[in-house]
């Protein structure tokens, strides 16, 4: 049961990019403070946001770290507080690398695009949360402390052959992520592409929209990605 919660959170995170963030308030002694953010994940589980100098969130930030992203898919027509959510803590800091930032801001234009238009401004940083406490409510019953490794494991062994890994397939095996897309969302788009890669599934980009394809297992290596396409390809019967 607590593997099944665990690709339940991990798919909930990777498949959305709003969430609340929960930060302490530098000015009103530390009371906690919720702010809407929009966020992207990295190849392995860390989070990423694009936080302006002079958001309250960021001015919590930078006094204190200390933060909680919390993500929701509400159910339609249904009992809302009968819907999934994930509640990640963590302390954001900001990157202050400039190889570090550059890789950040290819990942996060390429998902969320009209971000890019901030770049003008000044004011705006990136920031890197990597998970260290992780709730996870599916609804009722289905209640746990999140503890997979995964969670605070680094950059997997393929972080720098992603791009020759997307291509590849992009060029290669088309029909398979068209199957996969069709597979899991049933969509049908003969021009879908794979966009990005994590070791819990990869992102497809299809008719204006992204959609995550999740693995069965995490891929730290090129071979367990590898071997997760070829398992796809079978599933989908290609």
């Amino acid at each position: 049961m607590v593997k099944k919660y665990e690709s339940e959170a991990v798919t909930l995170m990777r498949a959305n990019n709003v969430a609340v963030l929960s930060t302490l308030s530098k000015k009103y002694n530390n009371f906690p403070f919720g702010s809407f953010i929009t966020y992207v994940t990295g190849q392995d589980r860390s989070i990423y946001i694009y936080a302006s100098d002079i958001a309250e969130h960021t001015k919590n930030i930078i006094k204190n770290s200390k933060s909680c992203l919390t993500i929701f898919k509400l159910k339609v027509n249904q009992d809302k507080q009968n819907s999934s959510r994930l509640s990640i803590m963590g302390d954001f800091k900001k990157i202050q690398n400039q190889e570090d930032i550059e890789n950040c801001k290819i990942r996060f234009f390429k998902f969320l695009p009209e971000s890019k238009t901030y770049s003008n401004m000044h004011d705006f940083n990136f920031y890197k949360m990597k998970p260290n406490k992780i709730r996870w409510i599916g609804g009722f019953g289905e209640i746990a402390w999140l503890k997979d490794k995964f969670w605070t494991s680094d950059n997997p062994d393929w972080s720098e052959d992603e791009d020759s890994i997307v291509s590849h397939v992009n060029n290669d095996h088309k029909d398979v992520i068209i199957a996969t897309l069709k597979g899991v969302h049933d969509i049908y788009d003969k021009n879908v592409e794979v966009l990005s890669l994590s070791i819990d599934g990869y992102f497809l980009k299809t008719k204006n929209k992204i959609l995550f394809i999740p693995f069965d297992n995490p891929c730290i290596s090129s071979k367990q990605v590898r071997d997760e396409f070829i398992n796809h390809a079978k599933k989908f019967k290609i």
